[in-house]
């Protein structure tokens, strides 16, 4: 009996042996292929991929991350004292026809404000423990504020004090309301096509701006 045991399981594994290594093919017994030859066909010009160092790898990330951006329209509201030293340095900085003005105002601005803070690092750390509590912000509009966060904007003083009471109950404790901008009446400078060749020019405007930013035309 034990003969017979044995004398099967040799047959069991001789038979497993050629199943596996594809002897049973020809007879349609085998397991599925794994191979798939006919991606090789398909690759265009192998011998053209290679593997980059890391220091190579962030070169072609940035480069790519510095690509060319399509032309976008810039806005910008301006009060009167800020429209003669804003069109004198568009008349001797930035090409004719690229800018224009038009009459303009923005209502009042109140935010639910954190901060200021001493630095950067600070800010960052106020960032992760928002984002813990589940609590959004957004980057300030107005330069003297910073460092510091925005938990959102509002039209009136009395509506951003209820959004500050609302995130006192969900553990904010340090942030107060604060008017972001007065009411602006002025003229908009509406930038037409500010493209890749503009853009670095922008950094030499912020001073005429007074802490200003430019936003996207609606």
């Amino acid at each position: 009996m034990l003969r017979l045991v044995a004398l099967a399981l040799l047959l069991a594994n001789a038979a497993y042996f050629a199943w596996s290594q594809g002897l049973l093919l020809p007879w349609g017994y085998g397991p599925a292929q794994q191979s798939e030859p006919q991606r090789i066909t398909q690759q265009v010009r192998p011998e053209a991929v290679r593997v980059l160092r890391a220091d190579d790898a962030r070169r072609v990330e940035a480069a790519a991350a510095s690509a060319s951006r399509a032309p976008e329209c810039l806005q910008v509201t301006l009060d009167e004292a800020q429209l003669a030293a804003a069109r004198s340095w568009l008349e001797a900085n930035w090409p004719i026809g690229g800018w224009s003005f038009e009459l303009a105002s923005e209502p009042a601005r109140w935010i639910v404000y954190m901060g200021k803070y001493a630095n950067v690092e600070m800010v960052n750390r106020k960032k992760g423990e928002l984002r813990q509590l589940g609590i959004s912000f957004e980057p300030l509009s107005n330069a003297s504020l910073e460092p510091g966060l925005s938990l959102g904007g509002h039209a009136t003083e009395a509506s951003a004090t209820r959004q500050l009471d609302s995130l006192a109950e969900r553990g904010v404790r340090t942030a107060r309301v604060v008017q972001e901008r007065a009411e602006v009446k002025g003229q908009k400078l509406v930038l037409a096509a500010v493209d890749d060749a503009l853009r670095p020019r922008l950094d030499d405007f912020k001073p005429v701006l007074a802490g200003k930013t430019f936003k996207t035309c609606r």
